[in-house]
């Protein structure tokens, strides 16, 4: 079983809204949508890792002092041989405008507007939560 750990970003809007991307094509689960982030570097914090995947994904910057944990949830995604610990945190600050600067589609959705059947599984617990936390 490959473990994996990865850190990811509910990005809110000024209006509330929060940001997902989608899963580029050629990749699993290509198609559904998920929170920003990636995988933890060796040597790399979570904060650090979210910081660094934001620039490079969305082109923008993100101070770790701006980021809020917000939970964690540990998945196997059993057809994969991957085990996935996903560190989710809150971001409601950051400099530039976000752009799919990897090719990725992006939107701005209502959290309640979210259908969990178009999101990878590791990511459709955190959803409660985030509804509870915002």
């Amino acid at each position: 079983m490959n473990i994996i750990y990865v850190s990811a970003a509910c990005l809110v809007s000024p209006e509330g809204q929060i940001l997902l991307a989608g899963r580029p094509e050629g990749k699993d689960m290509q198609g559904l949508w998920e929170f920003p982030g990636g995988k933890i570097e060796q040597g790399e914090t979570p904060e650090a890792a979210l910081v660094r995947e934001l620039k490079e994904e969305l082109a923008i910057t993100v101070n770790k002092e701006d980021l809020t944990a917000a939970g964690f949830v540990s998945h196997c995604y059993n057809e994969q041989n991957l085990h996935v610990i996903l560190m989710l945190f809150i971001c409601k600050k950051w400099q530039g405008t976000t752009i799919g600067n990897e090719g990725q589609k992006i939107k701005w959705i209502d959290i309640n507007a979210i259908v969990a059947e178009e999101m990878p599984a590791a990511d459709i617990p955190l959803l409660e939560l985030l509804k509870k936390l915002l």
